[in-house]
């Protein structure tokens, strides 16, 4: 079963811009492979949402100030304005409990 996160601050890196986003996320552990995965919604302004319909696809998110910044996958804007985004492994926010 997927875990709910609160919404939380975080920010875009693409090379050597970087774009405030707010995230809401779940996440769940995959026993098939291992990892832990996590995806949601984004809200963001119109410099990534450029991003996205420009073809970039792979970026950086960083959240928690102490945790290095993440992989993540940009996959789509929905009608309200919100993108898409995936992940696997570390989330860029802290878990309850600990790291995946």
């Amino acid at each position: 079963m997927p875990e709910d996160f609160p919404a939380v601050k975080a920010s875009l890196v693409d090379g050597d811009h970087s774009y405030p986003v707010e995230l809401r996320l779940s996440g769940h552990f995959q026993p098939i492979d291992g990892r832990f995965h996590w995806g949601g919604r984004m809200s963001a302004g119109p410099e990534v949402v450029a991003l996205l319909r420009s073809g970039r696809r792979d970026v950086l998110l960083a959240g928690a100030a102490d945790r290095p910044p993440v992989p993540a996958r940009l996959a789509e804007l929905d009608p309200w304005g919100n993108i898409r985004v995936t992940g696997v492994g570390p989330p860029p926010f802290d878990l309850p409990g600990g790291d995946p």
